[in-house]
């Protein structure tokens, strides 16, 4: 199974350290980029884990971010969770919220509680990535399982035709379980 992906966005370095430092030691690969143009380039060829998104980036912004990835097919499921300096201003959280955010953090924050929050969206995608597996190897295994069955019939039938040109012998009828073992 693959490694999970985080995708850090914020648009000054010393921010994508520091986020990179908390989730340094979780079974992750963190992706760093300085734009929401560069993380929907991103997200146009790898899946993530989940999103760690500043709101507030000159040029397009967070929420602008946020509201083209839930636009997307493949990436309106992946979690956001949005960190802003900002004050705690509840305009601007329930703007997050209405894009698509799973969480509005904001700085300061606790290390510990956003290490803990990232670890809860990596392990559920982990377990989406086994449940996907566990799906794939069940669809194989019934093909597998129906051509085993269209085989198995094809010989049935040869075998009865077999049979049937050789004067319809009850031992080799039995044997193809074309009759009961008490009809002799």
């Amino acid at each position: 199974m693959s490694t999970a992906r985080v995708l850090l966005v914020d648009d000054r370095s010393e921010n994508l350290l520091a986020l990179e430092a908390i989730l340094q030691g979780l079974p992750v690969n963190t992706i760093a980029v300085t734009s929401g143009e560069e993380a929907l380039k991103r997200l146009l060829s790898e899946d993530y884990a989940a999103i760690l998104l500043d709101a507030q980036m000159p040029g397009m912004d967070g929420f602008e971010t946020a509201r083209h990835i839930k636009q997307r097919e493949k990436t309106r499921h992946t979690p956001i969770i949005f960190l802003t300096a900002a004050d705690r201003d509840a305009h601007l959280a329930m703007r997050g919220y209405s894009v698509g955010a799973v969480d509005y953090i904001t700085k300061p924050f606790d290390p510990w509680m956003l290490r803990t929050k990232v670890k809860v969206f990596i392990d559920l995608w982990a377990q989406g990535q086994a449940l996907r597996q566990t799906s794939e190897r069940t669809r194989n295994l019934r093909e597998r399982e129906e051509l085993l069955r269209h085989r198995l019939g094809a010989a049935h039938a040869s075998l009865t035709e077999w049979a049937e040109q050789h004067g319809g012998d009850d031992e080799i009828a039995r044997i193809l379980g074309l009759l009961e073992p008490d009809n002799r």
